[in-house]
């Protein structure tokens, strides 16, 4: 009976190291090092977590606040090798549900990158801003994207 169980322990411990790279958090910095802002971030999760050209990806933010927000923005700027190359902007209650309530939520943000991007690494910069303030945070986190080939994720690592 406890070889079973230790198998079954085995096979379970296994299984859940298949899915640790998909369950890395990213680093992350706040613009202003000092900054107090009115929603602070917790974690960055992206998935999958080597982005891949071509294929939908989804950054999940998860945040707090001790203030009620009930509309703003999130602009998004990315940059390639320390040159900005791409900004979009959408209203917050896309990226979330509206209003926000003080406490945890999550921001999500999916996004098909066309095929034609380059692999490597990229800095993406968010602002959010809202109801009169011009920045609840600020973060920026570096991620990679790199390129399938008949189903077959590759990066330069």
């Amino acid at each position: 009976m406890d070889t079973v169980a230790t198998q079954l322990k085995l096979a379970l411990l296994a299984i859940s190291l298949l899915f640790l790279p998909f369950l890395q958090a990213t680093n992350f910095k706040y613009c202003d090092n000092g900054g107090n802002y009115v929603v602070k971030v917790n974690g960055i999760d992206i998935s999958p977590n080597l982005v891949v050209n071509g294929k939908p990806a989804t950054f999940f933010i998860s945040t707090s606040t001790g203030q009620a927000i009930s509309r703003g923005k999130a602009v998004i700027d990315v940059s390639y090798f320390g040159f900005h190359i791409y900004q979009e902007t959408h209203p917050l209650c896309e990226e979330t549900s509206c209003p926000i309530a003080v406490g945890n939520f999550v921001l999500s943000h999916n996004q098909v990158l066309p095929r034609l991007t380059p692999s490597g690494s990229y800095t993406l910069k968010m602002t959010l801003t809202g109801d009169g303030i011009p920045q609840l945070t600020c973060i920026s986190f570096n991620f990679k994207i790199g390129f399938s080939v008949s189903g077959f994720s590759i990066s330069d690592a």
